[in-house]
């Protein structure tokens, strides 16, 4: 899952994408509106998450309501400091989906992005099954023929991706825009790997290759 963080404290913003990281997402970090802006039109993502006092006089809500303005859906979530109930009314009426009054524990943030990663998707749940493949996405276990499968953090995060689209044909660079971060220098053929490595610990027939187009998820066994 890959994730924009618009934070002007640089410290805070550093320890909440190494935090987002360990848990195996892939995060794009920046520090102002502009390029929280720029970001947010150029990449993909599935979760935004934006302070809203930042500097020069911006507001993270101001991008919240240019990505609403010309219909951007990505779920967001306000990080602010304003705790009154006419701000989080105010950030709510004008697009977020969700409000995280800082200071805040880090285990809440992980929880809400969980809760808004699958409202739009309806294709996943907390635990799901594909054939003799049972997922566990909020304890990152991953059952097959009811054994413990060890995944790597980001083959755990593939695996995921592929479970949030069951059946669906994804190539090579959506995969990369949504398991890697911006600053990461993926090739196609990293992409191979780590399917080829997913493919040897789950099953050869797990993930299903579509000549010309890319990969598929069986959601059935």
């Amino acid at each position: 899952m890959r994730v924009l963080l618009v934070e002007d404290e640089v410290k805070l913003g550093r320890a909440i994408k190494r935090g987002l990281a360990q848990e195996g997402y892939a995060v794009d970090l920046v520090h102002d509106a502009q390029d929280g802006l720029a970001y947010a039109d150029s990449e993909e993502y599935d979760v935004l998450i934006l302070d809203r006092m930042l500097p020069d006089g911006h507001d993270g809500l101001d991008i919240c309501r240019n990505l609403r303005h010309q219909g951007n859906k990505t779920p967001i979530i306000m990080l602010t400091a304003r705790d009154a109930v006419p701000d989080r009314v105010q950030g709510l009426d004008d697009g977020a989906d969700d409000y995280l009054i800082k200071p805040f524990a880090f285990t809440e943030l992980i929880a809400r992005i969980h809760a808004l990663a699958r409202r739009p998707k309806e294709v996943i749940d907390t635990k799901s099954q594909f054939g003799n493949m049972n997922i566990n996405t909020t304890r990152k276990v991953v059952l097959v023929d009811s054994k413990a499968v060890q995944l790597s953090k980001k083959e755990f995060a593939l695996l995921e991706y592929f479970a949030h689209h069951p059946g669906q044909i994804l190539s090579k660079q959506q995969l990369i825009q949504h398991v890697w971060d911006f600053d990461a220098d993926i090739l196609p053929n990293t992409v191979e790997a780590f399917v080829r490595s997913l493919r040897q610990k789950l099953g050869p027939s797990v993930i299903e290759t579509v000549r010309g187009f890319g990969y598929r998820l069986r959601s059935e066994g």
